[in-house]
């Protein structure tokens, strides 16, 4: 298997044979390797391996023979160079910004990712001096407008968190590169399965592997794929130093998730897709977010973009609040959890949990309204889903 040149296979072999490097035990399945440090042959080993003249592991912080199969195999299933993980999706992006920024830089980032991506940038990254602009994620004039001598990187999701807008990557990535910037997206919600934010031309790719990666709900983690160059330059010695390491049971869970990946993402768009067309024939449902639907002002992009349309399903109800708290707490069979990704459908409240910690003015600008719901559609009966949804519906 060591000889193999993985870039000749599809996605879906990739996500099963590649990045396990048998060991001296013939082992068929990719063991978990549960040490902190590795020995030496010999003083003069040691010190060339710490100095990195020579290859080889020095020490599992940032070295693991299980962790490192997980980000050989993401790295080629999506088309980059090099993967580093980590110990969530959020200390992914976190590295990244460690590993580029410096006081006085700026970041323009789009209004609709995760809660904690903007606190992450306004609260932390802002105390030592770097600045963000948000904009709308659809609007490229905006980003263009936002762009600044000083900007060091656009951030965005795509499909964003939770109403699955969709954002031009290849235009963005023109944007980018003609002032000097790069393009990172969060790949989240798509996984490589679905999309390949490189090919289109983004420069690196952050993921958290809790969700679709791991599809079961079991572990935390997170992951960077970009060029060699910027793994190696920027992002490698702030994992090195900062420690936020990807533990090898997680990895290989992980391991274990791509394995499936390929099928288990289509049965979610399947599931999701005739949930939302469902989700438009019912009263009281004021408006229904899915990238599938002829109605999302996305729709060409997304089958341009996109192999499917995701797992994630999002809906505005007129009675607001009351009437989405009011169908979430009638469910039976849906979990209430804002984790997604999940095997299991999932259910929440954008407004008061994801978002909450937003102020209401930032809520009501990224489009989070009182009302609104998203579901992460999982792997059940669509009919069970349904007949689970409909109570509170009714």
């Amino acid at each position: 298997m060591q000889d193999i040149d993985w870039n000749d296979y599809a996605l879906e072999t990739q996500a099963i044979r590649a990045g396990h490097k048998r060991s001296h035990e013939d082992e068929h399945s990719m063991p978990i390797f549960t040490t902190s440090s590795y020995v030496f042959k010999s003083a003069e080993d040691a010190a060339l391996r710490f100095t990195g003249q020579v290859p080889g592991n020095i020490y599992s912080r940032f070295t693991n023979p299980t962790v490192n199969a997980f980000q050989e195999r993401l790295a080629l299933m999506e088309k980059g160079e090099r993967c580093l993980g980590f110990a969530s999706g959020m200390a992914a992006i976190m590295a990244v910004g460690m590993g580029l920024l410096k006081a006085g830089d700026h970041v323009v980032c789009s209004r609709g990712v995760f809660g904690n991506t903007v606190l992450l940038f306004q609260n932390y990254f802002g105390k030592f001096g770097v600045s963000t602009d948000f904009v709308g994620l659809t609007d490229t004039a905006a980003w263009a407008a936002a762009i600044k001598p000083n900007t060091r990187f656009l951030f965005l999701e795509t499909p964003s968190n939770p109403l699955t807008e969709i954002a031009d990557i290849a235009a963005l990535a023109d944007i980018a590169h003609a002032h000097g910037c790069l393009l990172i997206v969060d790949n989240c919600f798509c996984t490589p399965a679905l999309q390949k934010p490189l090919e289109l031309g983004a420069d690196i790719i952050v993921h958290s592997a809790t969700k679709y990666i791991d599809g079961q709900g079991r572990c935390v983690g997170g992951a960077v794929v970009a060029s060699e160059d910027i793994i190696e330059k920027a992002i490698y010695p702030y994992l090195r130093t900062g420690g936020a390491s990807m533990s090898p049971f997680n990895a290989w869970v992980f391991l274990s998730g791509l394995e499936t990946l390929a099928v288990r993402m289509k049965a979610h768009c399947d599931n999701a897709f005739a949930l939302a067309r469902w989700l438009e024939q019912q009263p009281g449902v004021a408006k229904v977010h899915y990238p599938g639907l002829a109605s999302h002002a996305q729709h060409a992009l997304a089958q341009r973009q996109q192999s499917h349309f995701g797992g994630i399903v999002s809906f505005e109800l007129a009675g607001g609040k009351a009437a989405a708290w009011q169908l979430i707490d009638a469910t039976r069979m849906v979990s209430i959890t804002a984790n997604l990704g999940d095997v299991k459908t999932t259910i929440t409240h954008p407004a008061s949990t994801t978002h909450g910690r937003l102020t209401p003015e930032a809520r009501a600008a990224a489009g989070i309204e009182d009302g609104l719901v998203r579901v992460s559609v999982g792997l059940e009966a669509i009919a069970d889903i349904k007949a689970d949804l409909l109570r509170g519906l009714a």
